[in-house]
């Protein structure tokens, strides 16, 4: 018996660490034949990723232009893929979570009339333009697919409203915890000089990232305001801020932190490098999705700096708390976490609804099961409660001493 052809679609970095546990596991998995296409949709920061999980792809379109818009990545996306699906003509499609290559995936395999399952399914914020556009790129996905891995129980009742069927539906939990169980090492030594030399001692790390679209302009100058205005307030504090490279946000932020003592700017991070650097942090201001989700298992407490976001079960678990990009409300927010030791504690030891490390097995064990490979379906993914302790955080190098509330 030929085995089952599984082609995976993926086409930025923070696709390639979620899907990556999965595809060592498809890989590993006797009656399997796993492919892996990128798109490239990014390049540098995806071929970071690719070396470090060791994935080697089958197919690489190398779609990625300068000041490249959604409908040029749209549509080389669509001609690329759709010449891969020809050759290749796999039993099933994979596609992770809410980029136009995720989309454009799912259109490209409907196309040709191959099935699609959709990894990190159902999450919506139920306002189109927010995040854009991301959350028209899930709930088209939804649309498309046949086969809906939620990570959560709230994704799985958002397909269920969607009429999407039970059956088709499985809680697996989030593919990006199974990951940071081999990326955060305890005795990880930075290999950038500004972290690796940055002497900190005594001092509480605060974490910002902050790129997306939703929040170019006057919003992410009132979230550079309240961060500056942290560090004036809180002398025992420092800022490390990983830049991303879109020019927009570079214009923006640099004239509020640069030549500021306490605050170090730096060029966005590898995934090593960043996972074991938001174990270290004391606090993250975030606008991005993915970190929601992991800082829940770093024990980290995080400031969501959005209006809306897709991932509410961080808020409703205790894990993170939702800003917007009010300067005052941010600033607010942040002290609070800074002056009262027992509300830090309370969202530092809050339980992770995101993941137990096992949701590429499920993922996996769903696809054998639907194919009638397997006989019965994974159990779903069910989180934790909160724990009474703290979760233990990696120590051994300079940062270390950022880490204590």
């Amino acid at each position: 018996m030929k085995p089952l052809k599984i082609l995976s679609i993926v086409g930025t970095r923070p696709e390639a660490i979620k899907m990556a546990p999965l595809l060592r596991l498809l890989e590993e998995t006797e009656g399997l034949a796993s492919v892996l296409c990128l798109t490239a949709q990014h390049r540098e920061m995806l071929d970071q990723v690719l070396s470090l999980f060791r994935l080697v792809p089958a197919y690489d379109l190398d779609i990625m232009q300068p000041e490249q818009t959604l409908t040029a990545i749209t549509a080389r996306a669509l001609e690329g893929l759709e010449q891969v699906m020809r050759r290749e003509q796999p039993q099933l499609v994979l596609v992770q979570g809410d980029t136009t290559t995720t989309f454009a995936g799912a259109l490209a395999a409907f196309y040709q009339r191959l099935p699609v399952g959709h990894v990190e399914a159902g999450l919506r914020t139920g306002d189109k333009y927010a995040p854009f556009p991301e959350e028209i790129n899930r709930r088209l996905n939804s649309v498309i697919s046949e086969l809906h891995f939620a990570p959560t129980a709230l994704a799985r009742d958002n397909l269920l409203q969607e009429g999407i069927g039970s059956r088709a539906i499985y809680v697996t939990g989030n593919t990006v915890i199974d990951a940071l169980k081999t990326t955060v090492q305890p005795a990880f030594v930075f290999p950038q000089p500004p972290l690796r030399d940055l002497e900190l001692k005594g001092r509480r790390l605060l974490l910002l990232e902050t790129h997306r679209r939703e929040n170019l302009g006057p919003p992410m100058e009132a979230i550079c305001r309240a961060v500056l205005a942290l560090l004036e307030a809180f002398p025992d504090t420092c800022l490390v801020f990983p830049v991303h490279k879109n020019p927009a946000v570079r214009r923006t932020v640099y004239p509020y932190f640069q030549g500021h003592p306490r605050a170090f700017l730096l060029e966005p991070l590898d995934t090593l490098s960043f996972h074991n650097l938001m174990a270290r942090a004391f606090l993250i201001l975030t606008d991005s999705g993915g970190i929601q989700e992991e800082a829940p298992h770093l024990g980290v407490p995080v400031i969501v700096l959005r209006e809306v976001t897709e991932r509410p079960e961080a808020v409703e678990a205790g894990t993170a708390v939702l800003a917007g990009t009010e300067e005052g409300r941010i600033f607010a927010l942040a002290s609070r976490l800074l002056r009262d030791r027992q509300a830090y504690a309370a969202m530092a030891r809050a339980a992770n609804p995101y993941g137990d490390g096992r949701a590429a097995e499920r993922i996996r064990d769903a696809i054998l099961y639907h194919f009638s490979l397997k006989e019965a379906p994974p159990a779903p993914f069910l989180p934790r409660r909160s724990s009474a302790a703290a979760p233990s955080r990696p120590a051994g190098n300079v940062l270390k001493n950022c880490n204590q509330p």
